[in-house]
């Protein structure tokens, strides 16, 4: 017969063995969670990436096909349509004509237009004036603002890219690809302007493109942002073809109207962004910009045109608008 000690002995460990195994469980439970959660959260980062690249797809068809109907209308010597909306099986598109004459040109723009620009991008009057003598400077010119400001040896170099101005000093990764700011309203996030979607290498210094041209730019010339945001609505209602067109948007540009036109050269930046529709109908939260900036040549030339730019991981002002579409 046992005695008090053994049962006593055997209890014990009976309840140690139970310990261990409700502390295993809890480890393993613990483990589960874990794995669970990093499947959980890879699994989601895969889909991110796979859409990403779908809708990087279907935003690239678009562009080559804006381009063909871009080249189509040049070659009937009709107006370059403002924009094209895409409904693909699998998602949609929206392509934007962007003139490179509604963009101030870095290689002959005037010192104060850059000054105006940046003022208008946010930058402080010290940092814009550092800036503007910088460019001004890296071209081999003064223009009133001093030509020592350039971090360049050549007294006199071209822009051949818009990057370049990022070794400019007092430009900023900010300033150049835009930030962003929280509306005091609504307390939504909202993009500020860009420099880099202001400026081309192949652009206008006097008279800019009145359908590509960017609010920051328009403001620079000097319409209030009030006015800005009423033209760009008027734009957006009715693109401007022709002189007359263009008078209607005198009463909200004022005497900016001067610097503005409806001309464009025969090169363009199309640039579109691209949603996936997901099996259910509803459309990806996830959207990829590409843009190509073409340079169109005569019909009985061939190819058509040239592809001087190709940019993966564009940025367009089209995606709001995108996220609204059902």
């Amino acid at each position: 017969m046992p005695t008090s000690t053994t049962r006593n002995s055997n209890d014990s460990e009976r309840g140690s063995a139970l310990l261990a195994v409700l502390w295993l469980s809890a480890a393993l439970a613990a483990i589960s969670f874990a794995v669970a959660s990093n499947v959980r959260v890879e699994t989601a980062r895969a889909s991110t990436l796979s859409e990403t690249v779908r809708a990087g797809y279907l935003a690239s068809g678009a562009v080559e096909s804006a381009i063909l109907r871009l080249q189509s209308a040049h070659n009937r010597s009709q107006p370059a349509p403002g924009q094209f909306r895409y409904l693909f099986a699998t998602g949609q598109a929206v392509a934007e004509v962007i003139p490179e004459t509604s963009k101030l040109d870095l290689n002959s723009g005037k010192a104060p237009d850059f000054m105006n620009l940046l003022l208008a991008l946010g930058a402080p009057p010290d940092r814009a004036t550092q800036i503007t003598a910088g460019i001004v400077g890296r071209r081999g010119g003064s223009g009133g603002f001093g030509g020592g400001g350039s971090s360049f040896s050549s007294s006199a170099a071209s822009f051949q890219e818009i990057e370049e101005v990022l070794w400019i000093p007092g430009m900023t990764p900010d300033l150049f690809h835009g930030n962003y700011t929280r509306d005091p309203r609504t307390g939504q996030l909202v993009r500020l302007g860009a420099f880099k979607d202001c400026v081309s290498v192949r652009g206008s210094a006097q008279r800019f493109n009145v359908n590509g041209i960017e609010p920051a730019l328009l403001r620079s010339l000097g319409v209030p942002w009030s006015q800005v945001n009423a033209f760009v609505a008027q734009r957006a209602a009715a693109p401007f073809s022709n002189a007359a067109d263009l008078g209607r948007a005198a009463s909200t540009a004022g005497p900016a109207i001067s610097r503005l036109s409806v001309d464009a050269n025969t090169i363009f930046t199309v640039r579109a962004t691209a949603r996936l529709r997901l099996p259910d109908g509803r459309l990806s939260d996830v959207s990829r910009s590409v843009s190509a900036t073409v340079k169109l040549r005569l019909p009985e030339m061939q190819p058509a045109y040239h592809v001087l730019r190709w940019d993966d991981q564009a940025f367009s002002s089209a995606f709001s608008e995108a996220l609204a579409w059902k």
